[in-house]
């Protein structure tokens, strides 16, 4: 019959010497979270061909895929701060400005943070990717490496449609957990006695916008009635773009192992936790939250886990005084947000004045010749990296990292020109602007 769908089958059996499907790239981006994302777009407009894999079958990372739902670390401090990191940033502040309700600035008093629609942001890194001509490749475990003289030559992947091998000149490890310096047998760090427990957002909506409890309210009550509900954090917040009647909460702290099988249980604890703070939130806060109801649960967010040993080992002196390096390569003032106990957390702001540099050497494994770290793996000690792991200096980490490796071509990232480095990274360290006029800085404070 004319217009008929086709229904012919191809008979076929796994031929057993069958190789993986290979690709060479001059960049290999590890990790499709905003700092792998920042390498691989910037890396592109370097004119360099570039492969970005991913283990989820998504990219965006955590900042879509966890629902983060905050730019954190990208402004100065104060009310109306001025920015830190662009490039990368600039892009999709613009790209989610020109959209109704995809993006709030939250204005003091001590820090700016910038809520995005995640959903958007999505959008945006797809777009992003493929108009710049990057190779996804998406669902993909890293198996092996080849590895000669500090060099890693290519990488070895798996996904549920077969192997996946990538040979290429440089490599970023954006992975979040230094997976990839991990593999390559390289040194890398892990917490000796303590632990940084990571986050399981869930996203209601519904919610009664005009009557949502303050930070300090949210966390006063759970103090005083979280036992009742078998709450292991004792404080939360939301997120909340105005107009949308859906708020990000933010109200768990679950354990993030190294361990696969460990791993798997606590990631199903995290969303029992999320469900028992959102039947908290409805039972205690019905005029906001009675009728409210979970759109989302995000997949587990992880605050540190493995990190790299570096050039320069960052610490929280360095970040306390403001240390600038000569390697300097982006810049924050975002506060030490340490999450290492179950039921709170360490939270210390700095003065408005107050930014805090990011070393290139920090980004560099101490080992390795092409390769550069960017993310939440750099080499740092605990509370250093709680205040620079944070998405705006991420976006410059995920820049400087493409530029290395530019700079470096065939050569060594250990021995590149900084005198050129620091021309390609200047605004990410030195520029100052401030995206809000005269008008808008007279306005009243948004709390």
């Amino acid at each position: 019959m004319a217009g008929a769908p086709s229904t012919a089958t191809v008979v076929k059996r796994r031929e057993s010497a069958s190789g993986p499907r290979r690709l060479k790239a001059d960049i290999c981006v590890v990790g499709a979270g905003i700092s792998g994302v920042a390498a691989a777009l910037q890396a592109a407009k370097q004119g360099r061909r570039v492969v970005l894999v991913d283990s989820q079958p998504a990219l965006g990372g955590q900042a879509v895929n966890s629902i983060i739902g905050t730019f954190c670390g990208l402004f100065s401090n104060g009310t109306h701060g001025h920015q830190f990191t662009y490039g990368i940033a600039d892009d999709i502040l613009a790209a989610l400005e020109q959209q109704d309700r995809a993006l709030f600035y939250r204005n003091g008093p001590t820090t700016t943070v910038v809520y995005y629609d995640e959903v958007a942001l999505g959008r945006w890194v797809e777009r992003s990717i493929l108009d710049a001509g990057v190779q996804p490749v998406l669902g993909a475990t890293l198996m092996h490496t080849e590895v000669d003289q500090g060099r890693i030559l290519s990488a070895d992947f798996m996904t549920r449609y077969g192997a996946v091998s990538i040979e290429a000149d440089g490599f970023v490890d954006s992975s979040g957990d230094a997976a990839l310096v991990w593999q390559a047998g390289f040194a890398c760090r892990e917490p000796a006695d303590y632990r940084v427990f990571g986050t399981q957002m869930v996203v209601l909506e519904n919610i009664d916008e005009a009557a949502q409890p303050s930070k300090q309210e949210i966390s006063a009550r759970m103090k005083e009635r979280g036992d009742a509900y078998g709450l292991v954090r004792r404080e939360g917040l939301g997120f909340t773009i105005p107009g949308r009647g859906i708020a990000a909460m933010n109200m768990t702290h679950v354990e993030t192992p190294l361990d696969p099988v460990e791993a798997s249980a606590k990631a199903l604890e995290g969303k029992e936790q999320a469900s028992r703070a959102v039947e908290f939130l409805r039972a205690e806060f019905p005029d906001c939250f009675g009728e409210s109801r979970v759109r989302a649960f995000g997949l587990p967010g992880i605050r540190q886990t493995r990190w790299i040993v570096g050039q320069h080992h960052l610490t929280v002196e360095e970040v306390r005084e403001g240390r600038k390096f000569e390697d300097a390569i982006g810049r924050t003032a975002w506060p030490i947000e340490l999450h290492d106990h179950d039921d709170g957390h360490h939270w210390i702001v700095f003065d408005e004045d107050h930014e805090h540099f990011i070393p290139l050497g920090s980004l560099i494994p101490a080992e390795a010749q092409n390769v550069v770290a960017a993310g939440r793996c750099i080499d740092a000690d605990s509370a250093a990296l709680s205040s620079v792991r944070v998405m705006g200096p991420c976006m410059a980490m995920g820049m400087a990292a493409a530029h290395a490796l530019d700079l470096a071509g065939s050569g060594s990232v250990q021995q590149i020109d900084m005198d050129r480095m620091r021309e390609r990274v200047s605004d990410n360290v030195e520029r100052r602007h401030y995206r809000w006029s005269e008008e808008q800085l007279a306005r009243p404070v948004v709390a």
